[in-house]
């Protein structure tokens, strides 16, 4: 329904009201006596919310899960994935077009985006459904030489919308956030280009009994009003183990920030789900280039899972290329925050002129209100290049969700070239790790830190290992580089696979963050 029809078949709606009450006031016997009752006063139609979505979830989860597909026809149907990117949205059908603050792009559907997704827009609290029509989009001639078939296309739906604002520049609407793919969206900062992205929810997601993927079936975007420097979105997720209802109030910027809400609605038990996902790419860095033949130093979105426990202590597990699936799991009650980061910022770690791994944002996530116990989990995939994300890390909560309840989280989710932590601690700068050069049977490990946090005395370093032993280890200043250097022997003793920590400690406690790595027998 149009928004003009709405208005209008909402205005017959009063009138036919307000004639039938006034018919009723005619026949209705009158009493002298009685005082006169004040008119009632209609209430106002209440804004649609997240309340609103959180109950269509709710009554989703009690009915049996059914999937939803759409036949891609006409010229939607077998395209290559650049004929697919041949196919534009419109910007003269932008729905707020006009605006100099944000713009609007649906997405087509086609090639791997097949699932069709509802999408209403949400004007002053009324919801205004967007019809699905061919004619909103430009296909490449170059791409669809034969033209164009509109006709036998029907309404399969949308694939999903991006969102465009002045990110670095104030006459360029610049892309930030996408919405397109099962449950997935990215979104990048200031100066930052795409890499990471986020999910709705993972569940089973590095189990033998394998992964479900739940979708985004339905979006509410909100038009922005003139002074707001965010939108609102409102999501409806659904799987076949769950439903669930999402708000993210998305502010772009120097940080690219998303506070967001979720309810989840279990259709039954769950243990193997994942609240807060993160997805990103490692293929190789310093840590592993030995079983890679490329030019490039390194090949990654993200070189390390940060974290902040509820207890604040600081962790960095630098990530690494396994022949084997790997998943670790850090126990944790109440966690203050954790993401995936891209610390090596420089052209120079990667020398890659075409992907810019340097500008590949960070993501971290922040929650908002007491999670419990549990683990957050990271899952490192083995990949043989750079076209697959392999990383996956999210919260697990410890205890089992009931089919039949209600579970809600909050966090703040945030794009940034760094993770917004700036405690006086000393970080890890770069990991590099090799054989060792007077031991044939042991592995080098090399962890820079940051210089500038240290004193003059040098701190003591506690290096731990959980199968095999540590050999020989030292500390050197690099000032001109402006790191503090630490180098150690790790004997693996016949040992497969071991994790790997350390922390420089002074008088008072720890002066660095913990360093942790996994290591396994290739």
């Amino acid at each position: 329904m149009q928004r003009r029809e709405f208005v209008i078949s909402a205005g017959a709606a009063l009138a036919a009201a307000s004639s039938l009450g006034a018919a009723f006031a005619q026949e209705a016997p009158t009493n002298p006596a009685a005082p006169a009752e004040p008119a009632a006063t209609p209430e106002p139609a209440k804004p649609f919310g997240f309340e609103d979505v959180a109950a269509l979830a709710r009554d989703l989860a009690g009915k049996p899960y059914a999937y939803r597909d759409a036949e891609l026809v006409g010229s939607f149907a077998n395209l290559t994935y650049d004929q697919y990117r041949g196919i534009r949205f419109r910007r003269d059908r932008d729905p707020w077009a006009g605006s100099r603050d944000f713009a609007l792009d649906l997405l087509a559907p086609g090639a791997i985006f097949h699932e069709p997704v509802d999408i209403s827009l949400v004007d002053n609290g009324v919801v205004i459904p967007v019809k699905f029509d061919p004619h909103m989009f430009e296909f490449d001639p170059a791409q669809f030489p034969d033209g164009v078939d509109y006709e036998s296309v029907g309404n399969m739906g949308f694939s999903g919308f991006r969102l465009r604002a002045p990110l670095n520049r104030p006459d360029v609407m610049d892309e930030f956030v996408v919405f397109q793919g099962a449950s997935y969206f990215r979104a990048v900062a200031r100066g930052t280009l795409y890499g990471i992205s986020a999910r709705g929810l993972a569940i089973g997601t590095g189990t033998a009994e394998g992964e479900e993927f739940p979708l985004f079936r339905g979006f509410w975007i909100h038009k922005p009003n003139e002074r707001d420097r965010y939108v609102v979105i409102h999501a409806l997720l659904d799987s076949r183990s769950v439903s669930g209802a999402f708000e993210f109030r998305i502010t772009p910027g120097a940080e690219t920030v998303f506070d967001t809400r979720v309810a989840l609605f279990p259709r039954q038990d769950m243990r193997n789900i994942g609240i807060a996902p993160l997805t990103s790419m490692y293929w190789f860095g310093p840590t592993d280039r030995t079983r890679v033949d490329d030019y490039r130093p390194a090949v990654h979105d993200s070189d390390g899972l940060q974290m902040l426990t509820g207890g604040e202590q600081r962790l960095w597990r630098v990530l690494s290329g396994h022949s084997t699936l790997q998943v670790s799991a850090f126990m944790d009650e109440n966690p203050l925050g954790f993401g995936l980061a891209q610390r090596a910022r420089s052209f120079d770690a990667y020398q890659d002129a075409e992907a810019r791994y340097e500008k590949r944002p960070s993501a971290w996530i922040a929650p908002q209100d007491g999670w419990g116990k549990g683990t957050v989990t990271l899952v490192e995939i083995p990949v043989q290049n750079e076209f697959n994300d392999n990383i996956v890390s999210f919260w697990q909560p410890s205890d089992t969700l009931k089919a039949g309840e209600r579970y809600d989280f909050n966090y703040n989710l945030s794009f940034a070239p760094e993770p917004p932590d700036s405690a006086p601690i000393a970080r890890v700068i770069e990991t590099m790790s090799g054989q060792s050069v007077n031991n044939a049977g042991a592995r080098t490990f090399v962890i820079d830190y940051d210089l500038d946090l240290f004193g003059t005395d040098d701190p003591v370093p506690q290096i731990r290992t959980s199968s095999g032993s540590i050999g020989h280890s030292y500390l050197l200043r690099l000032p001109d580089q402006g790191r503090m250097r630490l180098a150690f022997e790790y004997l693996p003793d016949g040992e497969k696979l071991a994790d790997l920590s350390v922390v420089l400690n002074g008088p008072e406690g720890p002066l660095s963050e913990s360093w942790i790595a996994r290591w396994t027998r290739e």
